[in-house]
């Protein structure tokens, strides 16, 4: 099973190899706050980018150790790149983007960011 997400504009698309995650992680650093994400992390090997490599940016931040990637078009960061504390390579997937998920029926898992 896999499930799929993109940006506003529909330019950038993503597939997740996976069920779809029941919990997402609410960080409130002051990217995530800002940006008002919703995330979950899977392992690299499970994102595929389906279209949009042309229209991705970077930005970085702090300790510049995630590629968050936004649609030059709209504006939407959909999801990041990076490595997990154990240093295997990650996708940070912003589950806003992904339209089949529930919002509201996430358990979400505060992660105080902002003390980092």
């Amino acid at each position: 099973m896999s499930y799929e997400g993109s940006c506003h504009c529909g330019k950038v698309a993503f597939s997740v190899e996976g069920e779809a995650p029941e919990q997402a992680i609410a960080c409130n650093c002051s990217h995530c706050r800002r940006k008002g994400f919703l995330l979950s992390f899977v392992p690299a090997a499970q994102f595929t980018l389906l279209r949009g490599a042309d229209r991705l940016k970077t930005y970085l931040f702090n300790k510049h150790a995630i590629e968050h990637r936004f649609c030059t078009e709209c504006g939407t960061q959909p999801f990041a790149m990076g490595k997990m504390p154990d240093g295997s390579a990650m996708a940070a997937i912003n589950l806003r983007c992904v339209e089949a998920i529930d919002l509201d029926a996430l358990e979400l898992q505060k992660v105080d960011g902002a003390s980092f």
